[in-house]
């Protein structure tokens, strides 16, 4: 989006003349909580043998839904495409300057500082994804499990940076984007906003995702007996599980 027509929906915005409109379309919002879903949960079982199934799960799920995020960055509505909201150094700093001096400019989309942070964390996902996978089916050393730690800590880093940043914009502009990232709506002229949600396309994402849950638990271990095994064992049963 260009200066002009940011600078026309932050003034909207802030006179009042400004309307909620249609701006972030279903299957981003989708593709957003899942991956809120999938990160927490593959966190907190990262340490638990009886819980590796759930872990390795929600692992493999992030790593789809990143490759439908990179998909749909080019093919998605406006402001989900990445040449809408992917800025250079120049531009991050500038809005990172507005920021600390209370006086941020309002994007329709995702501002600088945000774009910045979702790119990061889809490339920490992605090598998550594949550290895990290596991890998992061991490929490698025990080296990389200290990697894929590193990676997860860092990737929870960022999340935390990203929320406090979602926190203090949506004080400065007094807006909820937490909301608007569950209802699609964000203040801006009617212009501004996108023609349609794509419901269709949320719909595919989460029967897709539900399905290889389903998969995935139909003919799971028990975790009480599964917690009782040595690792590499528990490993094998999993396996064994995935190839039927």
């Amino acid at each position: 989006m260009n200066a002009t027509s940011a600078s026309r929906a932050n003034t909207e915005a802030v006179s009042g003349q400004g309307r909620k409109v249609l701006v972030w379309d279903a299957p981003v919002r989708v593709f957003h909580w899942l991956m809120v879903i999938c990160f927490a949960g593959a966190y907190i079982t990262a340490e638990s043998e009886r819980w590796r199934l759930l872990h390795v799960t929600l692992g493999y799920t992030m790593g789809g839904l990143v490759a439908f995020r990179l998909l749909w960055g080019f093919i998605g509505s406006r402001y989900a495409r990445f040449s809408e909201f992917v800025r250079g150094p120049r531009a991050i700093a500038r809005y990172v300057g507005s920021l600390l001096r209370g006086q941020p400019r309002h994007y329709t989309g995702h501002n600088p500082a945000g774009a910045l942070a979702i790119v990061m964390l889809l490339l920490l996902a992605v090598t998550l994804t594949i550290s895990g996978w290596a991890l998992y089916n061991e490929v490698s050393g025990d080296w990389l499990e200290e990697v894929h730690e590193v990676l997860a800590n860092l990737m929870l880093a960022v999340v935390g940076v990203h929320i406090a940043g979602v926190v203090i914009s949506s004080w400065l502009h007094r807006e909820n984007l937490v909301g608007s990232m569950l209802s699609g709506r964000k203040f801006a002229s009617p212009q501004e906003a996108i023609r349609s949600a794509w419901r269709s396309v949320a719909v595919v994402m989460l029967v897709l995702v539900l399905g290889f849950w389903w998969a995935q638990w139909r003919n799971a271990p028990n975790p009480e007996q599964t917690a009782q095994l040595p690792a590499r064992a528990d490993r094998a049963v999993v396996q064994d599980h995935g190839e039927d």
